[in-house]
């Protein structure tokens, strides 16, 4: 993401090279749900949060859930990916080192644990 130090933002994934990976079947959905997708996925590509493949190995499909408040939420279902990737054991960072290591950094948060992430 710009303005978001790589040491800070970049994360891969151990997948498990002994899985197949997997393309889930694609999905239908009503036009207003097709709608709201669009929207999302140009606000996420604009603001280059995500980027398109070409020939991706593993396709995971969206889901969009109506909200309490009547907005529409859109998650990807990574249930397939999940198991292939190893559980890792260790403890979460401490916040204090994460709030000390963010200083002097434009952008403190991206992820919005409240609405989900991407």
């Amino acid at each position: 993401m710009p303005g978001v130090d790589s040491e800070m933002a970049i994360h891969r994934l151990h997948v498990d090279s002994m899985f197949v990976p997997i393309k889930q079947r694609k999905r239908t959905f009503s036009d207003e749900k097709k709608m709201e997708i669009r929207t999302k996925y140009e606000a996420l590509l604009k603001a280059r949060a995500i980027r398109e493949l070409q020939f991706p190995e593993w396709i995971a499909n969206v889901l969009v859930v109506k909200e309490a408040n009547n907005k529409w939420r859109m998650c990807t279902d990574f249930t397939s990916l999940n198991k292939a990737c190893p559980k890792d054991f260790y403890p979460l960072p401490c916040l204090g080192r994460l709030v000390d290591g963010s200083a002097g950094h434009e952008v403190f948060d991206f992820m919005d644990i409240s609405r989900g992430y991407h």
